[in-house]
């Protein structure tokens, strides 16, 4: 796998939907999926969603992509190391968990997943989920 496809990242924006109303009674969120520059590729707000989801959603997947970490891995780096979010010099960068890296199985950074909506601990597993998924493919 080369680059993440529009069809791939819609096929993942499905998924996040379809679990979010299976497996968390319906709770509405926001997805976002993006390359791996961290530009958008594809988006959904579920009905009801916060609007603060939107950019949420949207942040968690670009820092996610350009950290190459999940955004529960740059929290733990900011509290581990003492430093602030600005360290890394990107106004759009957010620690807040529910993004995650979509590496290929060989563990190439093919883009990001970012969720809003849940708990962050539940948007940080819906996205883990999502990307081991797509690197068992």
């Amino acid at each position: 796998m080369s680059d993440l496809s529009l069809a791939q990242a819609q096929s993942i924006v499905t998924q996040a939907l379809t679990k979010a109303a299976q497996e968390h009674a319906g709770r509405p969120i926001c997805v976002a999926v993006c390359d791996e520059r961290g530009l958008l590729l594809a988006f959904a707000r579920m009905d009801g969603a916060p609007a603060r989801s939107v950019r949420i959603s949207q942040g968690k997947a670009y820092s996610a992509a350009r950290m190459g970490v999940t955004t529960q891995a740059v929290l733990e780096r900011l509290h581990r190391e003492k430093i602030e979010i600005g360290y890394f010099c990107d106004p759009d960068i957010t620690a807040l968990p529910g993004g995650s890296p979509l590496k290929s199985g060989a563990g190439r950074l093919l883009g990001a997943v970012g969720v809003s909506g849940l708990t962050s601990a539940e948007d940080q597993a819906m996205t883990d989920a999502m990307a081991a998924a797509l690197a068992a493919a």
